[in-house]
């Protein structure tokens, strides 16, 4: 068959270890069979992040923003133990805060369920998305570590130099730690946007959570602010559409949300969402099922998987052994990526290539050849086979060719 032209390019963002290996595995039996592929490459290893001074990350993030659509493989923040590993000169900032800031979108985290493997949770029968702030909070914040007695103080002076206002944050008699955080109104603004939008589009109540009655201005300023997007903006279009807003402290939207049947997107605070999105991922079956994509206010996608670099299969496959790797979430990835540019461009073909490369892996699943994370998960009798990594890309990519040619 002749292969699939894209009119425009995406960003591709390559990434590091065991993923990057899976990368370039999809790409050769997936994608550049099928589509005369069209990117702007950018890596994001960790190795030329420390060789570029993390520019490289910038000019990745820019790429987005030019070309409106990007797909990113998963890559390393470095901590010590990896500064080592990698002898980095420094410890890098994660390259997914850099683009999230860049973007000042958020990031809808939702997992991909089948019938081999039940929910941990068993009243869960609808896929639950996770809409992360992807700005601000801890991820841009200010560390120090104190190293003895002596006052620290949170000082704001306004753009003329006037002090408008000095409070005693802590008077340390001894070593301890400090962290300044921030957010923006119009960060915020958007973030309550970009979750009322999505949620008509894929028609699911929107739930967020924060924790105002502790912090009386931070977390409060997040809830007044998407209480007015809401009135002003959504109410009317959310009445019409028989959708529902709610608000509620964190801990008692986990409650709901656990005795819940799933089906709502959950909007968190960077951190919160950080955090839930690895939960609701695992519950629902295994991280490697979480898809990810990053919709700035300003249209932009950027879409990638929710997991890490999956070291302990990369240490395995160095060593020369066989490793059976989810790719679910990093083909989701892909497929979102070129849907979105087959969307953008008026692409048909493209947008149906994209949606058969996301229905064969998942059916490829369903007939019960499953990756090592899921295998110990299934029912025994519903496993037909655990394959390692080339067999099991050969038969998503058989099942591809049947989608296509039907």
């Amino acid at each position: 068959m002749e292969k699939i032209k894209m009119q425009n390019a995406i960003a591709e963002l390559d990434g590091d270890e065991m993923t990057r290996v899976l990368w370039g595995m999809i790409k050769d039996e997936l994608i550049l069979p099928f589509v005369d592929l069209n990117t702007e490459y950018y890596d994001l290893s960790i190795q030329n992040r420390d060789k570029t001074e993390d520019t490289v990350t910038v000019q990745a993030a820019e790429a987005i923003k030019r070309l409106h659509v990007g797909v990113k493989c998963a890559t390393i923040t470095p901590n010590l133990q990896r500064q080592e590993e990698y002898h980095l000169k420094k410890l890098w900032k994660s390259p997914n805060a850099t683009i999230r800031a860049a973007l000042d979108g958020t990031v809808f985290r939702t997992p991909i369920l089948i019938s081999k493997v039940k929910p941990v949770v068993s009243c869960w029968k609808k896929p639950i998305t996770i809409a992360r702030h992807a700005y601000g909070d801890i991820y841009k914040a200010v560390e120090y570590r104190v190293p003895g007695a002596g006052k620290a103080e949170l000082v704001f002076t306004d753009e003329s130099g006037a002090e408008l206002s000095r409070q005693t944050v802590y008077d340390f008699k001894g070593p301890g730690v400090l962290q300044a955080m921030h957010n923006r109104d119009d960060s915020i603004l958007s973030f309550a946007r970009c979750c009322f939008t999505y949620a008509l589009s894929v028609h699911q109540d929107v739930w967020f959570s924060s924790k105002d009655t502790i912090s009386k201005d931070y977390d409060q300023t997040f809830k007044l602010l998407f209480q007015k997007v809401f009135d002003e903006e959504f109410q009317g279009q959310f009445e019409a559409a028989g959708l529902h807003y709610r608000y509620a402290l964190i801990d008692d939207v986990a409650a709901k949300v656990i005795r819940s049947e799933g089906g709502m997107i959950w909007a968190c605070k960077n951190y919160d969402g950080d955090v839930m999105s690895d939960l609701i991922a695992a519950a629902s079956g295994s991280l490697p099922m979480m898809t990810s994509v990053l919709v700035s206010p300003d249209g932009n996608f950027e879409y990638e998987a929710a997991h890490g670099t999956v070291v302990d299969h990369y240490r395995r496959w160095r060593d020369g052994k066989p490793v059976s790797t989810n790719p679910l979430a990093t083909i989701a990835a892909w497929a979102g990526a070129l849907r979105k540019r087959g969307e953008l461009d008026g692409n048909e073909a493209l947008m149906h290539y994209a949606d058969c490369l996301s229905r064969a892996g998942v059916d490829v699943f369903e007939e019960g050849y499953l990756s090592e994370d899921l295998a110990h998960l299934c029912n025994p009798t519903e496993l037909k086979e655990m394959p390692e990594n080339g067999k099991l890309l050969k038969l998503i990519r058989a099942r591809l060719e049947t989608l296509l040619s039907a």
